[in-house]
């Protein structure tokens, strides 16, 4: 489910929900009090997680809160979660941040991926099978760069690397999707 978990409430306001948002630090907070906290920074930086310091790049508007279309306030804050997502969305972060960002990003591609009601593009999703795949090929090979029978443990390393380079670029195919539905254009 794309919503948050139930009996739980916007860690900034304390009230119900009003325009689910998750961040990419997997946080949810109401779209208008995050965009708040925004606001009261510096407009030039992400805001960081009032819980956990992340900066904030992606804000990720649930199902629900696009479904609330009649309250003459939601249009305006989806396009504000829209004009952030633009600003620091598309902004190369490092290492450490996709590392961490990892977790958020491919929950929700393998969510994307089962759920019948939901839609990747084909391409994205030819790519992402494409990569475990081949990934998979290689770890199960016994053609390695770095081959376990001789070095033992520490030839299970290039394997890791493999695995970790897969995750990486199948993190980045999913979050330019993300991007791409909740940033416009």
């Amino acid at each position: 489910m794309d919503c948050p978990p139930e009996n739980d409430v916007c860690s900034i306001c304390h009230g119900n929900f009003h325009v689910p948002c998750q961040s990419n630090c997997s946080h949810w907070f109401c779209a208008n009090c995050i965009l708040q906290v925004w606001d009261h920074g510096s407009a030039l930086q992400a805001c960081k997680c009032p819980l956990c310091r992340r900066p904030i790049t992606l804000l990720v508007p649930s199902d629900s809160a696009s479904r609330l279309h009649r309250d003459p306030e939601v249009p305006e804050v989806l396009r504000r979660v829209e004009h952030y997502n633009r600003h620091f969305g598309q902004h190369s972060s490092s290492l450490f941040q996709r590392m961490q960002d990892l977790p958020f990003l491919l929950r929700r591609l393998l969510r994307d991926m089962t759920d019948p009601q939901r839609s990747l593009p084909f391409v994205i999703r030819a790519r992402v099978y494409l990569a475990v795949v081949l990934s998979g090929i290689y770890v199960l090979s016994p053609v390695d760069i770095i081959p376990e029978g001789v070095l033992g443990i520490i030839g299970l390393l290039d394997d890791l690397i493999i695995m970790f380079i897969c995750f990486l670029h199948v993190a980045a195919l999913y979050r330019s999707v993300l991007l791409f539905r909740h940033g416009g254009s």
